[in-house]
Formats: C-alpha cells, sequence, structure tokens
C-alpha cells in the first residue's frame, strides 16, 4: 500500500476541487507521536501561505470537504499548522485482507525499464578485501528490489581484468616455471596474489623484467595464444573463487554476470579517434587527453582526462567511457548505477560529461553514482590488519561465524555439530551484512562485533528472532492458517499500528528502488519487529475470549511474518525456523 500517496491524493483532489489551482506538493509522514494521529501533513502553513487563508480555516475546508471520508475515523487540526490524519479501521483492515493472500504483499508491478548495475567489481588475481563488500551488498539489495518491482535488470560485475599486471604476472610466471618451481595446475588465488607482489616488485627494481612484462602486455593485446591461455585461466582461478564469497554472503552474482575491463578492448581505439574527430579530445604533450571545462583544479585552471598514454596505451578512463556507450547501444540500458565509494565522484561524472560530448548516451539517460563510505575500525581508522594491509573479506566471514558460533553454543550447548555449522554461517554472515546496510550508505561506520552480534536493537539477530518467535507461535496454534476464515478485526492501539506499520511495506520498496538505500528498510524491519513485540505483549493472541479475535490476531501475526521474511529476502538475508 501506498499510504502516503493515498493521502496526498485524496487532499490534494480536495483543495482542486475547492477552487485551489497550485502545486501543492504536500508533505505527508507517519506522526512521530501516534496518538496525536496515524499520519501527519506537516507543510500546512506554507500551502496555507500561498492561498492567502489561515492555516486553521483551511484545514477546515479539507477536514469537512475531504475526498474518500469512508478511508478515515477522524482528521484533526493541531497549532501552528498541522493536519492529523487517523485511518478508519474497518478500511485498514480491508486493505490487511487484500494483501493477506499476495505473495507480493499488495505491491504492485511498475512499468519494466532495463537497469544495470554496476556493482562488486573485484580485481583479478587478488583476494576480496573488506572495501568490497559494501558495493556487493548494497547492489545486491538493488538489484532484488528493482526485480521484484519487475525491471529488467542486468547485474554488470566490472572486474579489473585487464591491463600491464597481465604482462607481470605472465612474466613472473614463466620466471618460476623456468626454475621449476611452479606448476600451472597448482595454482590458487593465494599464490596469484603472492606472485603478483612479487612481479611489482620485480617490474619495478629490474629493468630486464619490465622490459619482459611489457612485451607479454603487447602479446595479450594482440591474441597470443599462450598469453590469453594463460589470462583465461588466471581471470577463472579468480572468479571461481569470488564466486565462494558470493554464495557464502547470498547475493546474486554469477559467473555470467562477468562484465570485465577486456570486453571493452576492441572499442578503445574507434573510441580514441572518434573523440579527436569530433574535437572533444586533443593531443598535448604526447598524450591525448579531453579538457572539461566544468571541473577546475585547485588553481581554477579546467581538468583534463587523459585517454590514451605516450605510449599508445588505453587508461581506465577509456575503457569507462567504451562501457558506458556499450550498456546504451547493446544492453540498451534506460538507466545505469554505479555503486563504488564516494572517492570515485568526480571521476565518474567526468566519465559521463565526456560520453554526452560525443553522443555515446543520451542526456536524458539515467545516469546515478549510489555513492558509500567507508568501513571504521574502534579507533575510527580504515579497517585493516595489524600489520595495515586490507582484511580478506573471506576471513572477515569466516571470524563471524566462530563469533556466532560461541554466542549459539552459550544460548544452546546441546545443538547437532550439522545445525552448529549451518546456524553459525547463517548467523555470522546475516549479522556482519545487516549492520552494514542498516546504515546510510553515504556515511562512514564504525564495525563492532558486540553491536552486530546482540539480540537487542536494530540487529539482524533482533529481527531473525521476531520472525522465528511468530513462526513458533503460529506452529503452537491448533488453527492452521488455512483455516483463518475470519476478517481482521482491530481494536487495541497496539494491533492499528501493527497493521499500519505492514501496510508500509510498499513504500519501503518504493524508496529504494529510487535512492537506492537500503538502512530504510532494515529501520523499517526493526519498527515492525518492535510493534509486533508490544503487540503480543499487550494482546492474547492464543488464547483470546473469543475464537474471532484469535483468528483475527493470527493473521495479523502471520502478515507480520510475511513481511519480515519478504523484507530480509529483499536483503538477502536468510530467516532462520527455530533460534
Amino acid at each position: 500500500m501506498r499510504l502516503k500517496n493515498i493521502i496526498k491524493k485524496d487532499i490534494e483532489y480536495t483543495l482542486m476541487n475547492l477552487g485551489f489551482n497550485i502545486n501543492f506538493n504536500l508533505l505527508v509522514q507517519p506522526s512521530k507521536i501516534i496518538k496525536t494521529g496515524h499520519y501527519q501533513i506537516n507543510n500546512l502553513i506554507k500551502i496555507s501561505n500561498a492561498l492567502k487563508i489561515k492555516p486553521d480555516q483551511l484545514a477546515k475546508m479539507i477536514i469537512l470537504n475531504i475526498k474518500n471520508k469512508k478511508r478515515y475515523k477522524k482528521i484533526t487540526f493541531s497549532h501552528p499548522g498541522f493536519i492529523n490524519i487517523f485511518f478508519n479501521y474497518h478500511w485498514l483492515s480491508k486493505k490487511l485482507e487484500e494483501i493477506f493472500y499476495s505473495c507480493r504483499l499488495g505491491v504492485q508491478h511498475i512499468l519494466k525499464k532495463n537497469v544495470v548495475i554496476d556493482y562488486s567489481s573485484p580485481n583479478v588475481a587478488k583476494e576480496m578485501h573488506v572495501g568490497h563488500l559494501r558495493s556487493t551488498i548494497i547492489g545486491d539489495v538493488m538489484a532484488r528490489v528493482l526485480e521484484f518491482l519487475g525491471h529488467n535488470v542486468i547485474r554488470s560485475n566490472h572486474i579489473g581484468d585487464w591491463g600491464t599486471q597481465f604482462g607481470m604476472l605472465i612474466a613472473y610466471l614463466e620466471h618460476k616455471r623456468s626454475k621449476k618451481k611452479f606448476d600451472y595446475h597448482s595454482l590458487s588465488l593465494k599464490n596469484l596474489e603472492n606472485f603478483y607482489c612479487k612481479a611489482k616488485k620485480k617490474y619495478d627494481s629490474d629493468d630486464v623484467f619490465s622490459k619482459k612484462s611489457k612485451e607479454y602486455v603487447v602479446k595479450l593485446q594482440n591474441g597470443d595464444k599462450y598469453c590469453l591461455a594463460v589470462w583465461k585461466k588466471i581471470v577463472s582461478i579468480t572468479m571461481i573463487e569470488n564466486q565462494k564469497i558470493y554464495k557464502k554472503l547470498n547475493v546474486t552474482l554469477t559467473l555470467k554476470h562477468t562484465m570485465g575491463e577486456s570486453l571493452y578492448n576492441k572499442m578503445l581505439p574507434n573510441i580514441v579517434n572518434d573523440l579527436k574527430n569530433k574535437k572533444i579530445a586533443i593531443k598535448k604533450e604526447g598524450t591525448t587527453i579531453v579538457v572539461l571545462d566544468n571541473f577546475k583544479n585547485r588553481l581554477g585552471k579546467s581538468m583534463g582526462v587523459i585517454i590514451q598514454k605516450k605510449d599508445t596505451g588505453f587508461l581506465y578512463s577509456t575503457t569507462d567511457i567504451a562501457c558506458l556507450k556499450y550498456r546504451f547501444e547493446t544492453l540498451h540500458a534506460d538507466r545505469i548505477i554505479y555503486y563504488t565509494d564516494s572517492r570515485q565522484h568526480q571521476y565518474l561524472m567526468q566519465i559521463w560529461e565526456i560520453s554526452r560530448k560525443a553522443n555515446y548516451v543520451p542526456k536524458n539517460l539515467l545516469l546515478e553514482h549510489h555513492m558509500f563510505g567507508i568501513m571504521l575500525s574502534k579507533e575510527k581508522q580504515p579497517f585493516k590488519t595489524r600489520d595495515g594491509n586490507a582484511i580478506k573479506l573471506s576471513a572477515l566471514l569466516e571470524e563471524a561465524s566462530k563469533k556466532a558460533m560461541c554466542l549459539i553454543k552459550e544460548k544452546n550447548p546441546y545443538l547437532s555439530k550439522k545445525k552448529l555449522m549451518s546456524l553459525s554461517d547463517t548467523i555470522g554472515i546475516s549479522s556482519i551484512k545487516y549492520s552494514d546496510l542498516s546504515k546510510n550508505r553515504n556515511t562512514n561506520y564504525v564495525f563492532n562485533w558486540d553491536t552486530m552480534l546482540n539480540f537487542e536493537g536494530n540487529t539482524a539477530l533482533y529481527i531473525q528472532y521476531a520472525y522465528t518467535r511468530i513462526t513458533s507461535m503460529l506452529k503452537k496454534s491448533t488453527i492452521p492458517v488455512s483455516k483463518l476464515n475470519t476478517n481482521i478485526i482491530l481494536i487495541e492501539e497496539s494491533e492499528i499500528n501493527l497493521a499500519i506499520k505492514i501496510l508500509e511495506f510498499e513504500e519501503i520498496i518504493l524508496i529504494i528502488a529510487q535512492k537506492g538505500y537500503p538502512h530504510v528498510m532494515c529501520k523499517y524491519l526493526y519498527d515492525l519487529a518492535s510493534f509486533f513485540s508490544i503487540f503480543y505483549e499487550n494482546c492474547s493472541v492464543l488464547f483470546s475470549s473469543a475464537i474471532k479475535i484469535t483468528k483475527s490476531r493470527l493473521k495479523l501475526s502471520f502478515l507480520t511474518a510475511k513481511t519480515i521474511k519478504k523484507g530480509l529476502n529483499i536483503l538477502g538475508i536468510k530467516t532462520i525456523k527455530k533460534m
């Protein structure tokens, strides 16, 4: 249900019927104090000033003439300029009945569009680290939400699978193989990362090795069979290991979603030539650059973006321009969303401006950078190991499972080993994901094991426990869900508040779809679980005085569980049958 939209339309229609034809832009919000109303109009003063009517007089006119009066129990005015909305309980009950049998909880499909989501994007020959977590899980929530609404979502895992580093790696692997210290069949991602570090040192200090590496880069670019075979092996090893991480994190990225930098190689020479022919790019000191007057450096001079080096090599910028062109022309994108950290923002704006100048993408194409902050330690420093290295994502997830296992053993020491292992993974990894997703993506946040593995507060454990508690209660009931044939009856305040919260689910989905903020779903689920807890404490469910009340409250409980499960599924978090 779109409760805000319903109220807004009713009041706008009423004002137009009263002869007021202005853009009202009503601010409709849930009331912070429930006793004053379920919803509130917060900008009545601004509207009344525009109409040159006193706020209380305008409110009275709205109250007397409101469209669809049956929806509302009462509408009141409070000073200095608020309209308070109370829904009719029978109308709320009817709406709950409509979504009770809906697998989509009443969420409507919207006009289908092609949406490309660029997320995760790890480098080849390196293990994923904690810096990849936010892009991976926030981007995946957006993919799930947009698919749920009916869009055609194209997931793009834009991996770093091309460049000088591969020449270095091939040269180093050949060096190792010549000394019989290496066998291609024994290659692992851990080996590759170690070899890459050593190859980089050798490249910087050994001119012969550096020359050899560059020769291998040229061979690779020219399609040399041996170099391509080694390159494919390196990419395959990396992505198979990354896929294990994705599976643990319960994200929807698969190998088929890999669209690496190499995909755009053949486009790069034409991109550079085209930009030069269109007078967008110029030669300067041997390099090819695009000067952007809208971007200034610290000295106030126009900034330049290099698209080709002196040695004719291409850069990330060239690849990203080609990538954007490909996404519009080949993938037919209507909307493209990038999930990278905030440090990439200016760079992306520059790439978009160049692409628009060259008419590779139209000006009305929706290009969005859903940037995010970084994970910090308790000392509020970037989250790293003691020796200053990035923490491997696999190590973080393993640590989460271990800590969850200790917690579970305390609560249930007699659990079987198999169940303990499974539950530890689910709880540990869910806690890490939820902790991250519950933070506004625009901000940095402090990583804290104690707060995330907690049964209280806005945590995965609190939400999962609420779900388990409800499903356990439903199992204890002598009335199966299929026999709950009584209409929902809302009497107590806690029932009404829970009902309204359930009906707000669609609005939360739409906020995420528009702005890419998963934390609003986390806040919603926390509020929903909290409202259920209050309802459960104040209303007897299984042992109420009348069978129709029992059935009504069981239906309300079932709807709560159903909503929690769908919300957690959107976040890529599993529910737990028994805790």
